[in-house]
């Protein structure tokens, strides 16, 4: 049930004060009296019984007339939400050469693994109606999601990634085909693949320009994400003695074959060499992959404001029959 102009209910307040008023007030005088002494005598009387009644069925005809003009409708609302979504496989790297310290979050040095997982998960965050999943690589890929929507689950899964939970290397063509045999068989209005690497590919017995061909085959575009510092990164290392400290490494990203890659799937290469980079290349492929959403809102109500009215007629009546009654 629901009241078409509630505002209309605030009227309701106005009762008590019209019966305070009323109160004090009473009736126009029936009789003259030459002396008031007999009328003081009556002042302390308490108002009869038909008085009150009166008083009461025009508060309750002023009530219902309120309601009234407050429109209350009983039925029901159904919106339905048509989400036509986007299939997304997200492929991260994880071998060891994540662990480089050339990102930041939060103003300081951060790995590049670390940044990853929280520029992706604000990525799942903007697309509730897309079916997405999660594949980390290294030596071999390794599902870590299937394509859901359960998106909550998806970020806890997301967020335990670690570096060194499968075996080294960087097995981009492997990586590639496991994540197009996921999206093969869906039939969404779009399948794409987003793969974020910091190297190149030496492992795997799948080469990516092969891999891209299949995914080109099957229209899953494959974007491609080099991630990492041009030239030199720091990379923590641990001497003889247990200490940890950084080292500068070169950065080796096989740019074009990755770009190769993106190009053959009708995507695009994008390069990350700093965190605010990283977070702009996936809100420009979130801006570039949109999915629709249709809402559709059902109404069915019944107008009970007639019913109201009546009622507020027949008190009425009622009084005005109770008023005559008293009439000599």
């Amino acid at each position: 049930m629901r009241f078409l102009h509630p505002e209309l209910l605030w009227l309701l307040a106005l009762l008590p004060l019209l019966a305070y008023l009323y109160g004090r007030a009473g009736g126009a005088p029936a009789l003259l009296f030459s002396s008031t002494s007999l009328a003081s005598s009556l002042a302390g009387a308490r108002k009869t019984r038909p008085g009150t009644l009166h008083l009461l069925l025009r508060l309750v005809v002023l009530f219902l007339l309120i309601m009234a003009v407050a429109r209350p409708q009983l039925g029901s609302s159904t919106t339905e939400i048509e989400a036509s979504g986007i299939d997304i496989l997200l492929a991260v790297d994880v071998s060891g050469s994540m662990e480089a310290m050339d990102f930041t979050l939060g103003g300081r040095p951060a790995n590049r693994l670390d940044v990853v997982k929280k520029v992706v998960d604000e990525f799942i965050e903007q697309r509730p109606n897309d079916r997405i999943g999660l594949v980390a690589f290294a030596g071999r890929p390794y599902l870590v999601s299937p394509l859901t929507l359960d998106h909550n689950w998806l970020r806890k899964r997301l967020e335990s990634l670690q570096i060194g939970m499968i075996e080294d290397g960087t097995a981009i063509g492997s990586a590639i085909g496991s994540g197009t045999n996921r999206l093969r068989d869906r039939k969404s209005k779009s399948r794409i693949l987003i793969l974020l690497t910091d190297g190149m590919n030496n492992a795997g017995r799948i080469p990516p320009l092969i891999a891209a061909e299949a995914a080109q085959a099957l229209n899953i575009k494959v974007y491609t994400i080099g991630a990492g510092t041009r030239g030199e990164a720091p990379m923590p290392v641990t001497d003889n003695f247990g200490r940890r400290r950084l080292v500068q490494v070169k950065v080796d990203i096989d740019e074009d074959t990755l770009a190769k890659v993106a190009e053959k799937t009708g995507a695009m290469y994008f390069r990350a060499t700093d965190t605010a980079s990283l977070a702009k290349i996936y809100d420009d492929i979130n801006k570039m992959e949109t999915t629709t959403r249709t809402i559709k809102k059902f109404e069915s109500y019944r107008e009970l404001f007639w019913y109201l009215v009546i009622g507020a007629l027949a008190l009425l009546g009622v009084e005005i029959f109770q008023a005559r009654k008293r009439l000599p």
